[in-house]
Parts: structure tokens; C-alpha cells; sequence
């Protein structure tokens, strides 16, 4: 039986999340969807548009969030909605999963890698996280959950861009770019979302498409020796609000056209994930390996880290490794030079 996909939504109080959900529930898409939510703050789904549907089947965690105890309470849950539909009892074609505004999406994302039986039911296809325009600035300087949301993030949406200026709006978006190069920005207007950019996204694969804004790594110079703090900042940057470097998640880039000594590396990689793991957000990168004829992917969330073969290097294409790294206060200097020491 295929795997089922899942998506987690995440985002802070306010910042549209169960409209999105209000929306993808109620759209003609053709596909049964079971929704995770939690019952926490005033903006729960109402049930009314639920039970008018009784295809959709909510649940309620009983401790009123899918985050704070959450490793058997959202396991539990998974477990017995693949349970029911391996029966016959419920059918859904895929799972979305709700958290609350305050919640870290990072322990709901390991449950899909470090359980086995729910990595035997399950796929975890993104992290969307909602951005709040008018808001979120503040969010961001005053609340590090936000800032972790932003860093988790496959796709972020932001929403009520129609509340705030232009200027506003750009210093927030290159604010956001600064902690997560990674994933697409897009400004919504709430029912307006293309579900095609909430829905099998990928974001967990393990692909060759390194998803790095390509004008990021233009700003990130030529070698890894340059990051991307370097780049003039542009004119909108001297927005009051806007404090590029204060912020402690953050991403850097590394690139480099020798190959890495796979035994090197993964001592390395080893040793960090050991060390600084908790405070790793999200972390992706397509290797150049000695020896191997093909690209290695890797991806990692905390402290579980995977890799995989990917397709060979082509004739005439030229080789290297392109990592990056989201994470709260990481050691950029010691993450730079302990991978240049892993080359060959």
C-alpha cells in the first residue's frame, strides 16, 4: 500500500492557519483528508463545517496540542488512523497535522523519521509555515518559536501582506530569507492559496534539486570562504525593524569543488549532529564524494540525518558539494572549518 502523505502546518497564533485548513477542507480536490488539530486557542475549526462533511474526520488530541507531550499522543494517533483505513473502517488519501501557534514543528517532524511503524504508514511530504505580515516582526524579535517556524520551513506563506507597505513587506521577506534560504515565500490573500503549493511539495525527499534560492547563492560569493552576510544589503535594510543579524536562526552555505573523504565526513558530521543536534533546524546538501561516481543527497532534522545515493554525475559536469545549514546560534566558523578538514 502506497504511503500516506503528511503535512504539517505550523505558525504562530493569529497567522491563518485555520483558514488554509478551512479552505483545503472545503475545496473540491477530490481527496479525503484526516486533520490532526490541536484544540488550543480560539481559532479551533468550528465544527460545523466538519460534521456538515462526514468524510473529514477530525481529532482532538485529549491534552488539547499535538506538540507539547507529543511523541505517543500524535503517535498514537497516527498509528490508529493507519490502523482504521488499513481496515477498511476510515479512507483518507492523506493526513495534515495542525500544530499550535507556540508549538516547535521539529519533535512532530521526527516522529515520521524515528518511529519505525509510522515511518511504515507514513510519508512526511513539507513543513508550510504562515506568516503574519502585520505581526510577525515583532514575533520574530520577541518569540523564538516564531523564529524556529520560519527555520523548520518547506514553504512559507505570508499572510495579510495587504495590511502593511511595500518597504514593510520586503524588509520582512529578506529577513526571512537571511534564516531560510531554503523555501519559497509566497504573500497570500487567505483563500487564495494554489494547492498545488500545499500539497506534495517534497520537501523531505531526498532529491538532487538542492532547493537554494538561486540569487542567495549569488549573494553567497563564489566560495564558501564568502557568506552571505558580505552582500550589500540593498536600500530597504535600514528599515527600523529590521535587525538582519540579530536574529538567532540563521543559514549559511557551504561550497566547495574538491571532494569530500566520505570516512572524514562522516566523523565530522557525526560528531556535530551529537553535539549541537537539538539546536539544527533543517540541513540539506548534494555531495561530492571521493570515489563515487554519483551525487550523494543527504538531509537531516535535529539530530537524525540520512543519505542516499542520487543519480551520477553527468559527462562534462562539474563536480562539488553544496550544503546548507538552518539552525538556532550554530557555530558557523566551527561547522566551516570542520568541513573543509573532511575534503580530500
Amino acid at each position: 500500500m502506497a504511503l500516506i502523505p503528511a503535512t504539517i502546518i505550523t505558525g504562530f497564533l493569529g497567522s491563518g492557519k485555520t483558514t488554509l485548513l478551512k479552505r483545503v477542507l472545503t475545496e473540491a480536490h477530490g481527496q479525503k483528508i484526516a486533520v490532526i488539530e490541536n484544540e488550543f486557542g480560539d481559532e479551533n475549526i468550528d465544527n460545523e463545517i466538519l460534521v456538515r462533511d462526514s468524510e473529514e474526520h477530525i481529532l482532538q488530541l485529549n491534552n488539547g496540542c499535538v506538540c507539547c507531550t507529543i511523541r505517543e499522543d500524535l503517535r498514537s494517533t497516527l498509528t490508529d488512523l493507519a490502523e482504521k483505513r488499513r481496515k477498511g473502517e476510515l479512507t483518507f488519501d492523506r493526513v495534515v497535522i495542525e500544530t499550535t501557534g507556540l508549538a516547535d514543528p521539529g519533535p512532530v517532524a521526527q516522529t515520521f523519521f524515528m518511529d519505525d511503524e509510522i515511518a511504515e504508514s507514513y510519508i512526511l511530504d513539507a513543513v508550510l509555515t504562515l506568516v503574519d505580515a502585520k505581526h510577525a516582526q515583532q514575533q520574530l524579535d520577541t518569540r523564538q518559536e516564531a523564529r524556529r517556524q520560519i527555520g523548520f520551513a518547506d514553504q512559507i506563506f505570508i499572510s495579510k501582506a495587504d495590511l502593511v507597505g511595500q518597504d514593510e513587506l520586503h524588509a520582512l521577506k529578506h529577513r526571512i530569507k537571511h534564516m531560510n534560504p531554503r523555501a519559497p515565500q509566497r504573500a497570500v490573500n487567505f483563500g487564495e492559496v494554489p494547492l498545488a503549493e500545499v500539497f506534495d511539495l517534497r520537501g523531505f525527499n531526498l532529491n538532487a534539486k538542492l532547493d537554494i534560492d538561486p540569487d542567495f547563492l549569488q549573494e553567497a560569493g563564489h566560495s564558501h570562504s564568502h557568506h552571505h552576510h558580505d552582500h550589500d544589503h540593498g536600500e530597504h535594510c535600514d528599515h527600523p525593524h529590521h535587525h538582519a543579524h540579530d536574529d538567532d536562526v540563521k543559514s549559511f552555505v557551504f561550497r566547495s569543488d574538491r571532494p569530500f573523504d566520505p570516512t572524514k565526513l562522516e566523523d565530522f558530521l557525526g560528531s556535530i549532529v551529537q553535539v549541537y543536534g537539538p539546536k539544527m533546524l533543517r540541513y540539506k546538501g548534494v555531495l561530492y564524494l571521493k570515489g563515487s561516481a554519483r551525487k550523494v543527497i543527504f538531509q537531516g532534522v535535529h539530530q537524525l540525518m540520512g543519505s542516499d545515493l542520487g543519480p551520477q554525475w553527468a559527462p562534462g559536469e562539474k563536480k562539488g558539494s553544496k550544503m546548507v545549514f538552518i539552525g538556532l546560534d550554530l557555530p558557523k566558523d566551527i561547522l566551516l572549518a570542520g568541513l573543509e578538514r573532511a575534503l580530500v
